[in-house]
């Protein structure tokens, strides 16, 4: 009867993707919507990557909303799995005779030491560059922590500032506050990347104070998956 069911199930949903596959038809032009934005963020904003343009403008006091539950999550991961005092010190003796007995391989090792540079750059590469190509503070944050995340597998030993993280992630949680307000003061409104200059079109200073955004939402990220995973690691 089992057998039977999956099969049914299976024939079921094949005959639900093969009637998607058959009807789907690739767009000739774009939505309204999507043609509106690609006509006014270059215009309005300065900035070539349309995505980044919406993301730190247009709707940036979703994307701050965004960045606030992750800050959320960071926290409850703190509070759930950050043992205090003696507890805490059991459980990293604990951890630290595991690793003596299972440690980190050569190629482990030998990899982060050529990688995590090379990651690091890379991630404030795609933070600085999110106004002019694919990139942005959310992934290049993502790409930090993921180099934290190699450099504590290779270094089991090697302890994370917690209290430094959390003063960099508060302290770029507020300078985007402070953007924000400026773009009140100076511009149209609560994160008007206008508060600068547009500058040159394509050049690296350009698109106003959406690359100062987005190098703030790339600490402020970074910083938040860096201790979640260091709690984790604890």
């Amino acid at each position: 009867m089992r057998r039977g069911a999956a099969i049914v199930l299976i024939a079921f949903l094949g005959v639900i993707f093969a009637t998607i596959a058959a009807s789907y038809s690739q767009r000739s032009s774009l939505p309204e919507l999507a043609a509106a934005y690609v006509d006014l963020v270059p215009r309005e904003l300065g900035a070539p990557n349309v995505i980044t343009g919406i993301l730190l403008t247009y709707r940036a006091f979703d994307t701050l909303g965004e960045v606030a539950v992750l800050f959320m999550v960071a926290a409850g991961v703190g509070l759930l799995l950050g043992a205090g005092g003696e507890e805490r010190d059991e459980v990293q003796a604990g951890t630290r005779r595991l690793l003596k007995e299972t440690p980190p391989t050569e190629i482990v090792q030998n990899g982060a030491d050529i990688l995590v540079p090379l990651i690091a750059i890379f991630a404030a590469y795609i933070v600085m560059h999110g106004h002019l190509g694919p990139g942005g503070g959310f992934q290049g944050g993502a790409v930090m922590a993921s180099c934290v995340l190699l450099l504590l597998l290779a270094k089991p030993d090697y302890r994370i500032k917690l209290v430094h993280l959390s003063f960099i992630e508060s302290l770029a949680g507020l300078l985007i506050v402070f953007v924000g307000i400026a773009g009140i003061v100076l511009a149209g409104g609560f994160l008007d990347n206008r508060v600068l200059p547009l500058g040159e079109f394509g050049a690296f200073f350009s698109a106003g104070a959406i690359p100062v955004l987005s190098v703030l939402l790339g600490m402020k990220v970074g910083c938040e998956l860096s201790v979640i995973i260091e709690r984790f690691r604890a």
